[in-house]
């Protein structure tokens, strides 16, 4: 007998904001993750002409990658095999690379860091797509192993 237990999520969100939202947090401070998101979207709305849920879908978008590179080991030596990236995976690196790029930049409030990090994102630019470029041009020097992958 399972009892399910029901989700808050409020009505203007969606499972990819709650689960960018749930990422952001830190301590458990889900309060503060969810003012730190929509107070960047309130930045990105000040910046930009289009809505900020699409700059945020755009941004997502652009950062989800398609190939990665996993360690396979073959007798004596490790090669770096490309893979695809299955659709979960995809929007869980998309979602770290995001936040990490936004919380390495110095100097301002978290919620300022995340809306310029979106905004660069969603022009193809800033250091979440430059990760994403550097695992694309790691898994094409690495293209002759691609019949090693599983």
């Amino acid at each position: 007998m399972s009892t399910s237990v029901k989700q808050y999520i409020p009505k203007d969100s969606d499972l990819v904001i709650e689960k960018f939202i749930n990422c952001v947090m830190m301590q458990g401070k889900k309060a503060t993750a969810r003012k730190i998101f929509w107070d960047a979207m309130d930045i990105i709305k000040t910046r930009t002409n289009d809505a900020p849920l699409e700059v945020f879908n755009k941004a997502m978008l652009n950062i989800t990658p398609l190939v990665e590179v996993k360690p396979k080991r073959v007798g004596g030596s490790v090669y770096q095999v490309p893979v695809e990236v299955n659709p979960k995976r995809q929007q869980s690196l998309a979602i770290r690379w995001i936040i990490k790029a936004a919380r390495d930049r110095k100097g301002m409030p978290m919620a300022q860091r995340l809306a310029m990090e979106l905004l660069e994102a969603s022009t193809d630019q800033g250091a979440a797509f430059k990760k994403k470029q550097d695992v694309i041009r790691q898994a094409q020097a690495n293209k002759a192993f691609a019949h090693l992958a599983r």
